[in-house]
């Protein structure tokens, strides 16, 4: 486990830089770089103290030993030059493994200050080669300041994701492990050490060690993310990691092998043009989420397990239709959606983890939905801990769904999460039609259908009652002018246009926070694009102050609903349209609506009071300055 004196001097070595190196991927190069310089010294100076030879400092390499590089007699642009000297020739040292020699090659130094170095040095001579994994864990917390490489569309997953994901697919230690994007063998790591966990009462032997680290497999095509993710592998024990530089989409080199586990978060966003993959994937796309998915199935063994994460889309897209058919039939048991906080700071993406068991190919027709709201982490930038967490119990009841051969008699209630069991092949389809014509997969589709409509059996559509119109695209400043101008946080400006009638509901469809709020108004208007604009088919049944509160009491179930979207959710009009709500009779409208007039004119009272006493309160502090004075 991480301690606070190895995170401090990671974050003061960043510090350190950041005022000549401020890209945090080049921060991370230069701390890798001076880390395995002080680690190849450590491993000479321990061979050297148990009767052995130096390793990698000898035959003419004695002179950059780190001991010599931090010697005090050495000044500090002396010791500049020769720490420019070392990285930039180490690449040539026969002595090195290929591993090291990989990660000096093209190694250089972007500044030319002793003052910065030698504070850069002293930090990293802080740091020891006593015990791999912790060196390991430590490497961990500094990669985890990459964050996301937003031009490629990766996001680095959260450790904790990780985590939960390699507990529900629990590799096991003579399966062979893949990840086929692997980033900083995140994935790879956590399965080693969960494997290590799960035999913590028989512990491995040496041969069965040395076959399980074989066993673990990565691909990247980034040259820079499998030099790194060799190093985290290496911290963590491995001599030897199977990581290789490879086009998992477009090239064959290493289509004929498969694997017992594949887990992955591979890039979401897919270059302009579209990825050209070769011939031998079933579903026919250039998009690079689809493929990777259609590579997991394809390259898993028999009785193989997986789990990948993907962006919403493929989920619930109507392109990805013909995806999902093939995925539900190749043993898709699961799918867990991501809030999109997950992956916060580096980015907002909306994702869902997609669990996969081939074992249970053509079992039943039940796949488990859940939806996690809360993941221990706060819902924002800074992602502190909080105690609320869902994983935990999500862990429990998929464990419990897979025992029980994905049967639906499991009482979801004794879980606390947001889940169902749902057998796509008995869907009520005259009701939900919609959703099932494009086959979603979207959970919240299957967890909240009824949480809107108290009976569905006499529940009507939002477009039985409404006529709906999305609003019209305007300029960030309004030009004022006769009517007014309703955005999506209840904001009213005045515009010079007018293109709506004089009373209707506003319900906000888009733009973060203000995602389902309800606005009524009774004049004339014009609405932001992010909003629907909802006027009654029938005036005289349907009473709009009664549909204001009734739209807001169902705001939160309606956006858990129907929101959808990868970087910032919204509500498609189709959905919205074909949303199921209650019946209500015209009497019970105008019996509700009547409530509703007489309390806001209450409230409005208490508006008036309210601002009467405040403007006293200022009449007698202004008293109270003027008698000062």
């Amino acid at each position: 486990m991480l301690n606070q004196d190895t995170k401090r001097k990671i974050d003061s070595a960043r510090q350190i830089l950041v005022g000549k190196v401020p890209d945090p991927k080049a921060q991370v190069e230069q701390i890798t770089t001076a880390m395995i310089y002080k680690f190849m010294d450590d491993m000479d100076k321990g061979a050297q103290e148990l009767g052995g030879k130096a390793r990698f400092f000898t035959n003419g390499y004695e002179k950059y030993a780190w001991t010599k590089l931090m010697d005090s007699k050495v000044g500090g642009q002396d010791r500049l030059n020769l720490y420019v000297e070392a990285i930039t020739t180490l690449s040539q040292n026969p002595h090195l493994p290929q591993l090291f020699r990989d990660i000096f090659k093209d190694a250089f130094l972007p500044y030319r200050d002793p003052e910065t170095l030698n504070l850069f040095l002293k930090t990293i001579n802080g740091f020891t080669y006593d015990h791999s994994e912790d060196l390991g864990d430590a490497f961990e917390y500094l990669l985890s300041i990459l964050g996301s490489q937003g031009d490629a569309g990766q996001f680095r997953t959260p450790r904790h994701i990780i985590d939960f994901i390699v507990s529900i697919v629990d590799p096991r230690k003579n399966e062979t492990i893949l990840d086929p994007a692997c980033g900083t063998a995140g994935f790879l790591i956590s399965a080693y050490k969960h494997i290590l966990a799960q035999n913590h009462n028989k512990p491995l032997t040496p041969d069965e060690k040395k076959k399980l680290m074989e066993n673990l497999v990565g691909y990247d095509i980034s040259p820079d993310m499998v030099r790194l993710s060799r190093v985290n592998m290496y911290l963590h024990g491995f001599p030897e990691p199977k990581i290789y530089e490879y086009d998992t989409l477009t090239s064959e080199d290493r289509w004929d092998e498969h694997a017992s586990i594949i887990m992955a978060n591979p890039p979401f966003m897919t270059p302009k043009g579209g990825i050209k993959p070769h011939k031998r994937f079933a579903i026919k796309t250039k998009r690079a989420e689809a493929l990777f998915v259609d590579y997991l199935i394809e390259h898993l063994n028999a009785n193989g397990r997986a789990a990948i994460i993907v962006p919403d889309g493929i989920v619930n897209n109507k392109s990805f239709t013909h995806l999902r058919k093939f995925v539900i039939e190749s043993g898709l048991y699961a799918v867990v959606s991501l809030h999109q906080y997950v992956f916060k700071p580096y980015a907002g993406a909306k994702t869902c983890i997609l669990f996969f068991d081939k074992s249970l190919k053509g079992n039943s027709g039940n796949i488990l939905f859940a939806d996690i709201e809360n993941d221990g982490l706060q819902k924002g930038v800074q992602r502190s801990k909080i105690e609320k967490d869902d994983l935990p119990e999500l862990t429990r009841l998929l464990i419990d769904f897979k025992k029980s051969d994905k049967s639906s008699s499991i009482d979801i209630k004794k879980y606390q999460v947001n889940a169902t069991i749902t057998n796509l092949n008995t869907l009520d389809k005259d009701i939900y039609y919609h959703y099932i014509d494009q086959l979603t997969l979207f959970p919240n589709t299957y967890i909240y259908k009824n949480s809107v409509a108290v009976n569905t059996k006499k529940a009507i559509r939002v477009s039985d009652v409404f006529t709906i119109k999305k609003g019209t695209l305007q300029s960030t400043k309004a030009v004022p002018g006769q009517y007014r101008f309703i955005t999506a946080s209840d904001e009213y400006l005045t515009h010079e246009e007018f293109t709506h009638e004089k009373e209707a509901i506003i319900i906000a469809v888009a733009a973060g926070g203000s995602l389902g709020k309800v606005q009524y108004v009774n004049e004339k208007f014009i609405v932001s694009d992010l909003c629907f604009i909802l006027t009654p088919k029938k005036k005289a049944q349907s009473d709009l102050l009664f549909y204001l509160y009734y739209f807001k009491s169902i705001r939160v179930p309606l956006v858990r609903l129907l929101a959808k979207g990868v970087s910032k959710q919204s509500i498609n009009k189709t959905d919205f349209a074909n949303l199921l709500i209650d019946d209500f009779s015209t009497n019970q409208q105008k019996e509700i609506g009547s409530i509703v007039r007489t309390t806001r004119d209450k409230i409005s009272e208490h508006q008036k009071k309210i601002q009467a006493l405040e403007d006293e309160l200022i009449i007698s502090i202004n008293a109270i300055r003027k008698n000062g004075d």
